[in-house]
């Protein structure tokens, strides 16, 4: 947490079930973040001052592989999650960091981390997380969030291809249910 800063509350996920439009907005600020790591410019303002929507995300209401979710810090929105089965290695993989976003004014108190710990452990099975090349941050980031996730550890590979620039995290997030007897 960055000295002076309060802590935002606990952090919470929920279904974006009929918040297509919020995830749609905070994308906007995703795209604008982002942009600083793409090696070219890969999308232009609209006339109305906005970035073009993202393509694929009513598939993650469509498809029911798919999930949704929105980040809360104590009462706010923080961000979003957007996860599918969609494998960037070319591997089979039961689940998919499909995009990952906490907002500027969330980071650096635990929120995203808090985030993705909840997303991952409430999904055991075999993850894939995919770091473009350039987000250097995001890679350290999901390194410690690997690290802790799985106990068994994770897998790292770089890949650069038609499908993928960047690092590839696998993991396995064991089932923590409790077992019941019968």
């Amino acid at each position: 947490m960055t000295p002076g800063r309060e802590t935002p509350g606990p952090v919470t996920l929920e279904p974006a079930h009929d918040r297509r439009e919020a995830v749609a907005n905070l994308f906007q600020f995703y795209v604008h973040d982002f942009a600083d790591f793409w090696e070219t410019r890969r999308v232009e303002l609209q006339e109305d001052g906005r970035f073009p929507p993202y393509p694929w995300l009513d598939a993650f209401w469509a498809d029911p592989q798919g999930e949704a979710l929105l980040i809360r810090a104590g009462a706010a929105l923080a961000g979003f999650v957007l996860i599918d089965r969609t494998a960037h290695s070319g591997q089979d993989c039961d689940y998919s960091m499909a995009e990952f976003f906490v907002a500027r004014p969330y980071r650096r108190e635990g929120v995203g981390r808090a985030a993705a710990l909840e997303v991952l452990g409430a999904r055991p099975g075999l993850w894939e997380i995919a770091v473009a090349r350039r987000n250097a941050p995001a890679l350290t980031f999901w390194r410690a969030v690997a690290a802790d996730a799985a106990p068994s550890g994770f897998r790292e590979r770089d890949q650069d291809d038609e499908r993928w620039n960047g690092a590839i995290l696998q993991l396995v997030i064991p089932d923590r249910s409790p077992v019941t007897g019968g």
